[in-house]
């Protein structure tokens, strides 16, 4: 790899960080991060940035403040030591999630977020698989939105999919589901989903035929679960021989993994490494993302197409 491209790690996901540097081929520089006494932090970047081609792997995971504020201090270490261009590979934007304004007074985080990074000196910006795809506009900077539906489509390629369909848990996603679903020469369903609050909702139908078939529920992510497990409870009713979870972002906040995986029906949870795996459970099945991230990188910095890697 050319020696101008630097990696710096934070402290949110080293080992993603570690497995696209070996893909690479090239170091993991190190940072220092120090916490004063009146709990401020203090980055420093230890690695020459001069007219270099700088890379910032740092998801924004719990505990999300926290990282966000490395990310923003590494940005800022880098600007200010003079780097050609200063990229933050996020593999997980939490923030995504606040997209709109749907009550009133509240903050729109997801603009927000991203206004404070590029002030603090991002150039670019790598993702995957946002909640929503209208958050790629809130940056003002070039941003490569990358998509996981090619890993999780290779797994489920070794399975009999003959009597198998994919289900979106709600309309919103159900073009993505699609899009997952013409990967593997399947059907697609979708839920009727209604959010009645941050952990309860209600799912009145399922679009499409799912009786006596293998389902695979595809998602961008799974915090407490609460939208599968209730989509679990619907799928029963219509006589499902079969269930299998998949997604995107693996957060299993509050227990989520280990109810998922109580269900007798679901015989298999797949996640990509996109974020840290809180557990491990003999149904979790966790797949990769770092070829792909250490392949766009390798695109960036030599001025070739990321869109193209992701056709199918």
């Amino acid at each position: 790899m050319d020696a101008d491209i630097v990696i710096f790690g934070g402290r949110a996901h080293p080992e993603l960080a570690d497995e696209i540097c070996s893909d690479l081929g090239v170091p993991r520089r190190p940072v220092r991060t120090t916490r004063f006494a009146n709990d401020c932090l203090q980055v420093q970047l230890q690695a020459n940035c001069r007219e270099r081609d700088v890379y910032l792997i740092q998801p924004l995971v719990p505990p999300v403040q926290e990282n966000l504020v490395e990310l923003l201090l590494m940005a800022d270490a880098a600007r200010g030591a003079s780097a050609a261009r200063v990229t933050a590979v996020m593999s997980h934007y939490a923030y995504a999630r606040s997209d709109k304004k749907d009550a009133p007074r509240i903050s729109i985080a997801g603009r927000l977020v991203a206004d404070l990074l590029v002030t603090a000196g991002v150039n670019r910006v790598l993702t995957l698989t946002l909640h929503s795809q209208e958050v790629h506009g809130f940056f003002s900077v070039p941003v490569d939105h990358l998509h996981a539906l090619r890993e999780l489509a290779d797994h489920f390629r070794q399975r009999d999919l003959s009597r198998a369909v994919v289900v979106s848990p709600d309309l919103g996603y159900a073009k993505s589901a699609a899009a997952f679903a013409r990967r593997l020469g399947l059907p697609v369903a979708a839920a009727a989903k209604e959010r009645l609050s941050d952990d309860k909702v209600s799912i009145s139908a399922i679009i499409g035929d799912v009786a006596d078939r293998d389902v695979i529920i595809v998602d961008d992510e799974i915090a407490r679960g609460t939208t599968v497990l209730e989509l679990l409870s619907v799928l029963r009713r219509h006589e499902v021989r079969s269930i299998c979870v998949a997604c995107t972002h693996g957060l299993f906040a509050d227990g989520a993994l280990e109810k998922l995986a109580a269900a007798e029906d679901v015989i298999e949870i797949v996640s990509t490494n996109s974020v840290p795996m809180p557990a491990t459970h003999p149904k979790l099945t966790v797949l990769s993302v770092a070829p792909a991230l250490a392949e766009a990188i390798r695109r960036t910095h030599d001025g070739e197409s990321v869109s193209a890697l992701f056709q199918h």
